[in-house]
């Protein structure tokens, strides 16, 4: 757990103009700057970030936040992986005290490890230079200089300790972390990739991790990974991804493939949206980065029986991560080709155009496979396709893709909706149960006064420490829960900044909101005498409101004590003063 002292720091500290400058673009457009969105497609700019409040927002498609949530947006990081890049760009160390000795080590050993394997990739790189045999394969395989350096693709020589010579420490221990050397019964180390084109997998913040290695010729085994270590993990990882966001981000879909030479070879080609497995099947976290950068992945099989069974498994892992708005298809290719083949022979025109004709989606694949496997003719078939229908639809979000298909196998199966739900023990079939939305997109019906509350406190979150205890109690309203959550959010943690007061309340069910808030009123930062002004009026109405209320229900009454009676005077005596005071306020402001 990252301390929120840290995250405060490290956000003083951090430009976010700076920041997203390095993955888009920015022109200056008044006091905020602006450049076309890196999250939807379009040609007039209305993505805008601030550097006042230090803050993002597109007028086009909503997306907004701070550095540390575009980073996390962007480049599909995690919330960990983010701060810790912001930190490392602005010279500051993340905090550990609350690490194990394990976990302190493992991280120590991390750092050394991406310096090891960036070493190590660029001996590769060039080693490659003077290897004909390589670049001749290379060239067979259609590959321009351009792209081999882009993917930093270099070459293992058929040695057995070729990489001492860009080691001294060759018998050191780091070698043998990163995954590079093995050690012989006899003690002797020996080189693990010898006579591969090399291809460094690199992760989300553009650390080498690991390698892939294809051999020369029809050696064994044809492609050889590095194994798992303490920054390399095969089922989180996905090669190409980092060299392909941008081109996902724009082309609106993500297509999986098995190799690392159909991600290059379809690069080449002009088809930059592919990424990878490492030798794995598509797990669950592979699915959940991609989802993170576009709407729609492809997954991209041979049509074999091998590459059917292999689709499946993606769609198991897949149906836990599927939201309506999202969609996953499957694309299986002619016997015998694969990616870097087709693409190769038939142009990117042709490729493109077999994903938008025969992509599958993952609806009709998934109920192809499951009527395709049992007779449907008879009853005993139609049971067994329920029985194998009940786990999947369980693992489904209940939305409204789940209920389309809960329908279509119903009419298959010669049930209703609701046996179909009852067999698979989903609820309710009619409608989908509601899910707690997410507290990035929640929406709150609040009083305009409300929501002009949260613009000053979100624009100027020190305000919040201005608040007597008798200005909260105006608060003490329903419609003002998101108030009173953001005022004790700043003041348990004394942010002084929007940027600051967004990531205080990342976890807040009104997180969204205010973000939301803060987003409509982008162009509108008050100087603090405004603000203070400001709050004290809208102060004076809530307690104006407040006090006519309880005016007019004790006025109300046909018969009154002696107490109520008194009240009513005050309350009057005090409708007159508000009265007075907003209207000196008013001739002030003119």
């Amino acid at each position: 757990m990252i301390p929120q002292s840290f995250i405060q720091d490290l956000l003083g500290r951090v430009d976010i103009v700076e920041v997203i400058d390095r993955y888009v673009k920015l022109k200056r457009a008044g006091a905020n700057y602006t450049a076309c969105c890196p999250f939807h497609s379009e040609k007039s700019p209305s993505f805008t970030v601030s550097p006042t409040k230090q803050f993002y927002h597109c007028f086009g498609c909503g997306a907004h936040g701070t550095a540390v949530g575009f980073l996390m947006e962007y480049g599909g990081m995690g919330f960990v992986e983010a701060v810790k890049d912001l930190a490392q760009g602005v010279g500051m160390k993340v905090p550990d005290e609350q690490r194990s000795d394990n976990e302190r080590r493992r991280a120590e050993q991390g750092e050394s490890l991406h310096e090891v394997l960036l070493r190590a990739a660029q001996h590769y790189r060039n080693q490659l230079k003077d290897a004909p045999q390589a670049i001749a394969y290379l060239k067979k395989r259609g590959l321009s200089g351009d792209i081999a350096k882009r993917f930093g693709i270099g070459y293992a020589p058929d040695e057995w300790q070729n990489l001492a010579a860009a080691f001294t420490d060759y018998d050191g221990p780091m070698l043998a972390s990163a995954g590079l050397v093995k050690q012989k019964e006899d003690g002797k180390r020996y080189d693990v990739f010898r006579g591969r084109i090399m291809f460094p997998i690199v992760d989300v913040r553009g650390n080498v991790i690991g390698f892939g290695g294809r051999v020369i010729g029809d050696g064994e085994p044809k492609y050889l990974n590095s194994p798992e270590t303490p920054v390399f993990e095969k089922g989180r990882e996905l090669y190409g991804l980092y060299q392909g966001r941008r081109a996902i981000r724009d082309a609106g879909r993500a297509v999986v493939v098995e190799g690392y030479m159909d991600v290059v070879a379809l690069a080449q080609s002009g088809i930059e949206y592919a990424v990878a497995t490492l030798g794995t099947a598509t797990t669950p976290l592979h699915v959940q980065k991609l989802l993170r950068q576009t709407d729609e992945i492809v997954y991209c099989f041979d049509g074999d029986n091998a590459g059917r069974r292999a689709a499946w498994r993606a769609l198991e892992n897949s149906l836990a991560l599927l939201a309506d708005g999202k969609q996953l298809k499957f694309l299986f290719l002619p016997e015998g080709e694969d990616p870097d083949t087709y693409v190769r022979q038939h142009g990117k025109s042709a490729f493109e155009t077999l994903i938008e004709q025969g992509a599958v989606p993952l609806s009709r694949f998934l109920i192809n496979e499951l009527t395709g496997r049992v007779d449907m003719s008879t009853a005993e078939g139609r049971a067994k396709c329920v029985h194998e229908a009940k786990p999947l639809l369980k693992q489904m979000q209940p939305n409204v893709l789940r209920l389309q298909l809960v329908r279509e196998l119903a009419e298959k199966c010669r049930l209703s909706p609701e046996e179909i739900s009852q067999l698979c023990e989903l609820g309710s079939a009619g409608a989908a149960r509601p899910q707690a939305a997410p507290a990035r997109v929640l929406r709150n019906p609040v009083t305009p006064l409300a929501e002009q509350l949260l613009r000053l406190l979100v624009l100027s979150p020190g305000l919040a420490l201005t608040l007597s205890a008798e200005h909260q109690a105006l608060l003490d309203a329903p419609e003002m829960s998101p108030v009173m959550e953001l005022i004790a959010a700043v003041r348990n943690s004394g942010v002084t900044s929007s940027a600051m007061l967004f990531e205080v309340t990342r976890e807040s069910q009104y997180a969204g909101f205010y973000q939301d808030v803060a987003a409509r009123s982008l162009t509108d930062v008050p100087d603090d005498e405004t603000a203070r002004t400001i709050l004290a009026d809208v102060l004076l109405k809530l307690e104006s409101q407040r006090v006519e209320t309880e005016y007019r229900r004790l006025n109300a009454k046909e018969v009154r004590n002696e107490a109520e009676r008194t009240r009513l005077q005050e309350l009057y005596r005090r409708m007159a003063e508000l009265k007075g005071s907003a209207s000196a306020g008013a001739q002030q402001r003119m």
